[in-house]
């Protein structure tokens, strides 16, 4: 799959293509549909499929002091679309003069003028061009303008009810309930990212853990202790009981951190399995307990022990 970020780099002449537009943080099972279509039909028709996005989030740009956390990084969001057959991710500078094109404006240069566009493969609630001025009917009265056809992909329901949305996406994650919002997503959230050495306390208590990195990608979810998975970087997955936060239990700790224990793995192992440096993925299957400060370290071990007990139990290991 390739990706081109500014209409410069897209070959002279590039073309014909299927595109569709969005953001597409999570790339969750209604981005799916749509990016499943959009391959589809350029198999179909012998066509290129684009993936127009754009980089940073418009809201970052039109908010700047809001607190916009994405659910996952662009390589991630790339390699999702390319297990789904799509031949090239557009991901274009979004700024505000990018954001003050007319529908008109943005998808003649981008669609017909760069990409060649033949289809254009959307949802029924898309919105485009300065102030989101642009919609369904907007583009198909432009797909007559410049010979393109429309293609309308229905909303993909969420229990049926419900519309798949990343907004959604990061208010349950947010909230700790990851089992929920992997049902939307369509695998199980996940952070990549470097193993560091940390304060060492969980090998003190005999529960070594893996600790990720501050700049790993991927939204941190909820405060709090969960089930869940970790490959490294052969590729092997292993059960994990993970935590999030502070560590109340102990004093001096003020940032939050992301943890690791991998499950069956005795203490007297871990020299021989070393993570640190490794980049790894960490998948969060179900969320376990809250954090609690203990009164002790006896009740923490207690606990700690029923923690990967459960985790164990969720896992099926």
């Amino acid at each position: 799959m390739k990706r081109y970020t500014d209409l410069a780099q897209v070959p002279a002449g590039f073309g014909p293509t299927v595109v569709t537009i969005g953001n597409f943080d999570g790339v969750h099972i209604g981005h799916q549909k749509v990016l499943s279509t959009l391959a589809e039909t350029a198999q179909h028709h012998g066509l290129t499929s684009v993936a127009v996005s754009f980089d940073p989030h418009p809201a970052v740009v039109h908010n700047p002091a809001g607190h916009h956390v994405e659910i996952m990084d662009q390589d991630s969001r790339q390699r999702i679309m390319d297990s789904l057959g799509i031949d090239v991710y557009l991901l274009l500078h979004y700024n505000l003069n990018f954001a003050a094109q007319s529908p008109d404006e943005f998808v003649h240069r981008t669609f017909v003028e760069a990409l060649n566009a033949r289809y254009v493969v959307i949802g029924d609630d898309v919105r485009f061009g300065a102030g989101n001025s642009g919609d369904l009917n907007t583009m198909k009265e432009l797909g007559q303008q410049y010979g393109f056809d429309v293609i309308v992909v229905e909303d993909l329901l969420a229990d049926g009810t419900h519309r798949c949305s990343s907004t959604g996406i990061r208010s349950l994650l947010t909230e700790g309930k990851v089992a929920q919002a992997a049902e939307i997503l369509g695998r199980n959230h996940f952070m990549q990212g470097e193993v560091v050495h940390g304060a060492a306390r969980g090998r003190e208590l005999g529960f070594p853990t893996a600790n990720m990195d501050a700049n790993s990608t991927g939204l941190v979810p909820a405060d709090g202790v969960y089930a869940g998975w970790l490959t490294d970087e052969a590729g092997t997955r292993h059960p994990v009981a993970i935590s999030v936060g502070t560590n109340p239990t102990f004093e001096g700790i003020t940032c939050r951190q992301v943890e690791a224990h991998v499950i069956g793995r005795p203490q007297e192992a871990v020299e021989a399995f070393n993570l640190y440096g490794q980049h790894i993925t960490l998948e969060f299957v179900d969320y376990l307990r809250g954090m609690v400060a203990y009164t002790g370290v006896e009740a923490l071990i207690e606990q700690m022990n029923l923690d990967v007990s459960r985790a164990s139990e969720v896992l099926g290991v």
